[in-house]
Parts: C-alpha cells; sequence; structure tokens
C-alpha cells in the first residue's frame, strides 16, 4: 500500500487553502499523534507499569485507571501544539484554557472502555472538535450540530481511527512501520438494517418498558414480529461496539435504567455521545435518546450523561418508536406486530 492516502494527505485535501479547515486539519492532526502515542502505551501495557492500577479518583462512573491519567498527559501536551482555545476531558473536573484567543475547543474521553485494560480487552480514545466561544462554559455548552470535526480509536489487534469532518465517515489504520495513519476505507455508508445489536443485558431488570420490548423481539428471533434471528454483541467498550457497526451495520444501546445514578445513562453528551452521533449520521445511520436527536441537545454541562440508542437507521427508529407510540409495546405480542391484524 505504498500508495496509500495518509491522514496527513486525506486532510490536505479537504482543508485546501481555506483557514478554518487548516485549523481544523491541525488539530486533528495533533490529536492523530497523541493516539499513535496512547497505542503504543496501550501495546506495552504492564511493561509501561500497572496501567489497571486504581487512581483512588473516580473518572466518570469508574474508578480512574493509571492508563487514564497517563493519556490525558500525552493529549494536553499534543493539544498545546494545536489552534485549540478550550480543552474539556473527562479526567478534568473543569475545562482548562490551553491558547486563550484560540478558534477551537476539544473535548475528549482519553481512554474510552479503561476497565477492560487489565484484560486486554480493546480500549480507544473519543475526541470531538467544536467552535471556541469566549468562555469555556459556551463552548461546552453548544449542541452537537455545531461539530466541526469527531472521531474515535480502537487500540485492538490493529489500530483504527474513525473519522468525520461534516464530509463523510472516514477510516484509517495506524501503519506501525511509517508511523502514520492510513486511509483503508470512506465515504462508510452503514447498512440501514441489522441483525446485531449491542447492549449490556445483565441490566435488563432495570431497563424501561419500550428497551425491554426492544430487547424482547430481537430475542424472539424470527418466530417474532421482527421476522428475522438476531445476535448480541457486548464488549463494554463503547468504542469496539461502534467500530463494529461502522464496519458492518447494527445497533448500540446504553439507555437510562432504574440504578442509582444511571437514570440518564452512562455515556457523556459532549465528549462521547455527540462525536459517535457525527460519526453514525455522517455514515447514514442514527442516534438517539430513544425520544430525541442526540445531535439536537444543548448541553446543561461539560459532563452531563446521556442515553443513547445509535447504529443502522432502521433498528434506532425502531426504539424510537416504541419510546414515543405507546400502542407500539404491543409489538411484543405477534397479534400486534407489523404483520399482525393491527398495524400495516
Amino acid at each position: 500500500m505504498s500508495d496509500a492516502m495518509t491522514l496527513q494527505g486525506f486532510l490536505d485535501r479537504w482543508a485546501g487553502d481555506q483557514p478554518h479547515r487548516l485549523s481544523v486539519a491541525t488539530t486533528i492532526l495533533q490529536l492523530a499523534a497523541a493516539t499513535i502515542e496512547i497505542a503504543e502505551l496501550v501495546r506495552r501495557g504492564d511493561i509501561e507499569g500497572p496501567l489497571g492500577g486504581v487512581t483512588g479518583k473516580q473518572s466518570g462512573a469508574d474508578p480512574q485507571k493509571l492508563v487514564d491519567v497517563l493519556a490525558n498527559d500525552i493529549v494536553i501536551a499534543a493539544i498545546r501544539k494545536a489552534p485549540v482555545a478550550w480543552l474539556a476531558s473527562e479526567e478534568i473536573e473543569d475545562a482548562v484554557a490551553i491558547t486563550p484567543g484560540a478558534p477551537l475547543a476539544v473535548a475528549i474521553d482519553p481512554i474510552d472502555g479503561s476497565s477492560n485494560i487489565d484484560a486486554n480487552l480493546s480500549v480507544g480514545t473519543i475526541f470531538t472538535v467544536l467552535p471556541a466561544k469566549t468562555s469555556a462554559e459556551d463552548t461546552f455548552q453548544q449542541p452537537g450540530t455545531k461539530q466541526c470535526a469527531a472521531g474515535f480509536t480502537v487500540y485492538g489487534p490493529y489500530t483504527s481511527l474513525v473519522l468525520t469532518a461534516g464530509d463523510g465517515t472516514h477510516v484509517f489504520m495506524l501503519d506501525t512501520k511509517r508511523g502514520s495513519y492510513i486511509h483503508t476505507n470512506g465515504p462508510v455508508k452503514i447498512p440501514i438494517a441489522t441483525r446485531e445489536y449491542a447492549i449490556n443485558a445483565s441490566n435488563y431488570r432495570h431497563w424501561d418498558d419500550p428497551v425491554r420490548t426492544y430487547i424482547d423481539d430481537c430475542l424472539r428471533g424470527r418466530e417474532g414480529p421482527r421476522g428475522k434471528d438476531f445476535n448480541m454483541r457486548w464488549t463494554a467498550s463503547p468504542v469496539a461496539d461502534l467500530y463494529r457497526v461502522v464496519s458492518r451495520g447494527g445497533i448500540f444501546l446504553y439507555p437510562g435504567d432504574l440504578r442509582d445514578g444511571y437514570g440518564l445513562g452512562r455515556l457523556r453528551l459532549v465528549y462521547e455521545a455527540n462525536p459517535f452521533a457525527m460519526i453514525m449520521e455522517q455514515a447514514d445511520a442514527a442516534a438517539s435518546t430513544g425520544y430525541q436527536r442526540i445531535l439536537d441537545i444543548v448541553p446543561s454541562g461539560v459532563h452531563q450523561r446521556v442515553p443513547i440508542v445509535v447504529g443502522s437507521k432502521s433498528e434506532v427508529d425502531y426504539v424510537v418508536r416504541l419510546h414515543k407510540e405507546p400502542h407500539s409495546l404491543g409489538e411484543r405480542s405477534p397479534l400486534f406486530g407489523k404483520r399482525g391484524l393491527f398495524r400495516n
């Protein structure tokens, strides 16, 4: 693949001589450089120290791990070389100023799925690039529709980067010999229909009826109202589950539930749900809370949580219908299903 397009070449072509795009491209390249360094850190595992060791602080819903702290330090060092005014991170309580007056801001989860690090399962990085406002508060309370770019990496058998700058979703793979990302797929078109779903089924008893109904319908397979068999996939690393959706279609659900602290779900709106939503919509898929398009939500804070249903459009639409139309709950009964007597 000696003639393959690098991320640098891809962004050069996309940006042209437009100042705003050049700033976005520079920021993406610095973030990519950070992820290459993080990929090496993850690859070396405990040779670098007890990466899965707990620091004693909370990071989201899980204890903060050493790998979270190290990855966050790598990101901060890289972002200081980009035209970024504000940085928000899952590992920092409040957004921090980087370069006052710069045109852009970054919000990031440096290590998504860090609870899996000591089990040698895939983890990743999620980021969004936003236009900077005068204050950090105004900057990170913009809805997802204002994102300039969004991406996530997966540190798995190979390191991949899924990226959109508002002109389609593209996939890049890290060429460790060159030390650069190579374009391998895109623009991605996620299939509208699927037979795969990802959800933590151990929380079934805590879900609201619409989510239970959806999963029940999937579990009943070809004998149920969906008329086809489904497979469940769940890794507990959203980046890995979403990469599978990008690669072959599917749906990922992390709903709110009845557990303490989980009423609004677990994923953070600004630096997890919004980037995922932009990437999915740019690939002809969809992202919703069950009631509302993710990208339309105005954040109330940088660490706000939100339920998320994201992936193949027909499946997301089905889940939304179960939430919004009370009679749709009857779909768990074949009599009231799509092919039954009372539905068209």
